[in-house]
């Protein structure tokens, strides 16, 4: 699964990944391989990337929004 987080300043991060955790505004949700469909608003918060070697890497956002589709999660964060 491929994950893009970007802000209006930069691109966080871009590569293959096995699951993301992220602050959504009325709960946290975690999406994994195949997951179905999705657009979701993001809260403050933290986004918990699990990358393929089982590495975590960890984002602080400000609010956002999130897409999946067809294995590829686009994450437009402030």
């Amino acid at each position: 699964m491929n994950l893009e987080i970007i802000t209006p300043e930069k691109q966080l991060f871009s590569g293959e990944i096995k699951s993301v955790k992220f602050p959504g505004t009325i709960g946290g949700f975690e999406v994994l391989n195949n997951h179905a469909p999705i657009i979701s608003t993001l809260a403050k918060g933290e986004i918990i990337v699990k990358k393929t070697n089982d590495d975590s890497v960890n984002f602080e956002i400000n609010g956002g929004v999130i897409e999946m589709q067809k294995n590829k999660i686009i994450v437009l964060a402030e």
